[in-house]
């Protein structure tokens, strides 16, 4: 009877150890095959792919056949077109086709001529492309001999430009991700970019002119108020709303592909792009911090107090004064830099952004983007990353040499990553998308049936002892 408890217990023991190896293995399996967890605490969207597969077609098919793209309630990429031949086309390249009347040239066609009358301030303008139309915006600060003027040549222009009254004023928003200050107020740094040899903030260009002296954000007893930490360099504004902000020790520091979203969490940003109407995207600011909504319209003209802007990206993301400069991103993607708009973040509103890409082309410089583990500090290319684009490279920045502390990060950025260096042993063992887990388990098992083995083969040796000894006898 001892005998066959022992067997019973023996088989036990091999079939649970065997159980545990396929455990294991198919955990790891699982592990390997699955993506790898995301950086930061923003969600993501699908936004990416649609928006390219729009503008590709928009540039092959040309502007005299196609009146934009966007990205439609169900994810899908829709293209407005002047005709069925070329609604074909698009609906055979795998996109929705939207028939439209007035084709991209007559659209820029109207603008021109708004931008050609005489400036009122307070006022703004926009591509709709879902509509096919140019909507005309303006503020409570616009009169109605002024009002009345612009709708004039509005009603020269054609039907397919529209008129609308907005909440509160169209304004700058001087006052990021984190802040930085100076003489002319309180902006947020936006992204860190390169020239190769020295490192710079990407900041709004209304923020000050050529020359300014920007302070990390502490207070005035002793902290980084203090502390000179840049001075501006190149400024485009009116016309264009960005500035070039190199920093007073020439590098940005750890943390430079970081930017922060609050609490002490951050997104790396992993490449430069273009936005699509439709897409949901975000913004950080040092005044309301992290904000979504969607991109409502491109090629935007404000006429602010202090000088017309074209061709912004303009959103329903709220922001208010101390945000202007900050990031705009989606899917670790860096979009744009907060401009200006209406209203607040308690009853919504309007927000314009200067596109990146054309920021950074013209200055001549590169988006800091994570680097490949043991390669050191990586730069995205200046032109748009493709769809979905930029080198997704998860591991962390290196230290760029800035005379900065460990762990310091530079304004641009100034945030850690959640979930990379600040994870435990234990978290990173207890996450089902590590391999460390089903390893465990698989030499576990291994373990435990090793030792049933030899627990067997010791038993079989003592029993052929006793029973030699008695023989022998």
């Amino acid at each position: 009877m001892r005998h066959a408890r022992r067997r019973i217990v023996r088989r036990t023991a091999r079939l649970a150890a065997v159980g545990g190896l396929l455990l294991g293995a198919t955990m790891v399996t699982r592990a390997v095959a699955s993506e790898p967890p995301e950086v930061g605490a923003v969600p993501h969207t699908l936004a990416q792919t649609p928006s390219g597969t729009g503008a590709g077609l928009v540039t092959r098919l040309g502007t005299s056949r196609t009146a934009g793209h966007w990205v439609g309630s169900d994810g899908q990429p829709v293209v407005a077109v002047t005709d069925e031949g070329t609604a074909e086309e698009v609906r055979r390249a795998g996109a929705e086709a939207q028939v439209v009347r007035h084709s991209m040239s007559e659209l820029k066609s109207a603008t021109s001529t708004l931008r050609s009358a005489p400036r009122v301030p307070g006022t703004a303008w926009a591509l709709d492309y879902p509509s096919n139309e140019v909507v005309v915006r303006g503020d409570s600060t616009v009169s109605g001999s002024d009002w009345s003027r612009l709708a004039g040549v509005a009603e020269r222009i054609g039907g397919f430009v529209r008129m609308e009254h907005t909440r509160g004023t169209f304004t700058t928003r001087l006052n990021g991700a984190e802040p930085i200050l100076s003489t002319a107020g309180r902006c947020s740094a936006g992204f860190n970019v390169t020239d190769g040899q020295r490192d710079f903030i990407l900041t709004a260009g209304h923020c000050g002119p050529t020359g300014s002296v920007w302070f990390g954000d502490g207070g005035s007893e002793g902290g980084d108020g203090d502390r000179q930490v840049a001075r501006t360099v190149a400024v485009s504004f009116p016309g264009d709303d960005f500035s070039l902000v190199a920093y007073a020790n020439g590098g940005a520091g750890d943390g430079a592909d970081v930017v922060a979203v609050g609490g002490g969490k951050g997104v790396r940003i992993t490449g430069a792009g273009e936005p699509a109407v439709g897409q949901r995207v975000f913004r950080s600011g040092s005044t309301s911090g992290l904000r979504d909504g969607r991109v409502t319209a491109l090629d935007a003209t404000v006429n602010y107090p202090e000088g017309t802007v074209t061709g912004l990206v303009q959103t329903d993301v709220c922001a208010e004064p101390g945000d202007s400069g900050g990031p705009m991103f989606s899917e670790g993607i860096a979009l744009g830099l907060t401009s200006g708009g209406s209203g607040d973040c308690a009853k919504g509103g309007t927000t314009f952004f200067q596109p990146l890409p054309e920021a950074m082309e013209s200055l001549g410089v590169r988006l800091l983007v994570a680097a490949p583990e043991g390669t050191g500090p990586g730069a995205a290319p200046s032109s748009p990353a493709a769809a979905g684009g930029g080198d997704r490279n998860e591991g962390e920045g290196e230290d760029r040499d800035s005379g900065s502390a460990p762990g310091t990060a530079a304004p641009g950025a100034a945030a850690p990553v959640t979930g990379v260096s600040g994870s435990s042993l234990l978290s990173r063992l207890t996450d089902r998308r590590n391999v460390g887990p089903g390893m465990l388990v698989v030499a576990g098992s291994l373990v435990a049936l090793v030792a049933t083995r030899w627990i067997r083969a010791e038993q079989d040796r003592r029993a052929y002892q006793r029973r030699y000894s008695t023989t022998w006898r």
